[in-house]
């Protein structure tokens, strides 16, 4: 700040000398306090740019400003244009379309993206197809509402054709499913972070919808979501990625329910006085009620509880012989 203030002094002192007297003394004093501000400000704006911006800024003027020169090239001969000032504009507003475009490429300028437009590396879109039975299903709606999926979810003509279909029939049940499966695309519409494409593409040599679905994954390379059995060896069988969601349902289905029974061996005493502790093949810490006394044996028991923590799961439970 000290330095800028005696920058600022020292300027319009030199104003003071170069100026003379009268109107140019004045002139001199006005010339030398508005460069050192203008300066000072301009150093402000130019400290929130990073190099890589300058430089984009600076190559999209360039670059405006030369197309502004050979746009107004065929006009410079034509009698009356040239009163009309045309090359001014050409440049002001080419020259500022190319410093915004320039600035705003520069600020996201990286080296990493850099290459990967110039070798096409890392530009491949997740594409996932979406089945009529998972719309209808509807936990896709939930997963998407996670974040857990990343892509561009497709929904062909040809499947918003089969829900309304579906939605206009006579039976009440496929009617219910038909409206449910077209409310729940709706929602997957209007989760923020989920890109949802309606395409038009089609095959018309192709009757069915599930050969039309693997069809269409085979020509945009992209994975198929369902809940069908049968569309899921289908794509199997002719190497299409699916994403089952009943499959996912079972990957994360709790290891254990209240009133299932399973077999332990008893490793250790537990917390509390009558407690004996176990584990599961996965890590999972059975805790036995009454076990404390059936340490170093196995015996079979029937869970009470399933507690989920931060650590992990944990599953209460109580000798079957004591169920009985």
């Amino acid at each position: 700040m000290v330095l800028r203030i005696g920058f600022i002094l020292v300027s319009v002192l030199i104003g003071y000398l170069v100026g003379g007297t009268g109107n140019e003394l004045k002139v001199g004093l006005l010339i030398g306090l508005l460069l050192p501000v203008a300066a000072i400000a301009l150093e402000l704006i130019l400290r929130r740019f990073t190099v890589w911006t300058f430089l984009g800024g600076l190559t999209g003027l360039l670059t405006g400003t030369l197309s502004a020169w050979l746009l107004g090239l065929p006009f410079k001969n034509i009698p009356g244009i040239q009163n009309l000032n045309l090359d001014v504009v050409c440049y002001v507003l080419l020259g500022y379309t190319g410093l915004a475009i320039g600035v705003n490429r520069g600020k996201n300028f990286t080296f990493a993206r850099f290459y990967k437009s110039l070798t096409g590396r890392g530009s491949v879109e997740n594409v996932m197809i979406i089945d009529t039975s998972a719309i209808i299903d509807g936990r896709i709606a939930d997963i998407c509402e996670t974040g857990f999926l990343d892509g561009a979810f497709i929904i062909p003509q040809f499947i918003l054709h089969e829900l309304q279909h579906i939605a206009d029939s006579s039976d009440s049940l496929r009617r219910t499913r038909g409206r449910r499966g077209l409310n729940m695309l709706q929602r997957i519409q209007k989760i923020a972070d989920v890109k949802v494409r309606i395409i038009d593409d089609d095959f018309p040599r192709i009757k069915e919808v599930d050969a039309k679905l693997v069809a269409l994954a085979r020509t945009m390379n992209g994975k198929v979501i369902t809940t069908d059995f049968n569309l899921n060896k289908v794509c199997d069988v002719q190497g299409i990625a699916v994403l089952n969601v009943n499959e996912l349902a079972n990957a994360l289905r709790p290891v254990a329910l209240p009133g299932e029974s399973m077999h332990v061996y008893v490793l250790k005493e537990g917390k509390e006085a009558t407690q004996g502790v176990a584990y599961l093949d996965d890590g999972t810490m059975v805790v036995v009620e009454n076990g404390r006394r059936m340490i170093g044996k196995k015996l079979d028991v029937v869970v009470t509880s399933v507690l989920q923590t931060t650590a992990g799961r944990m599953i209460f439970a109580k000798p079957r012989d004591e169920e009985a």
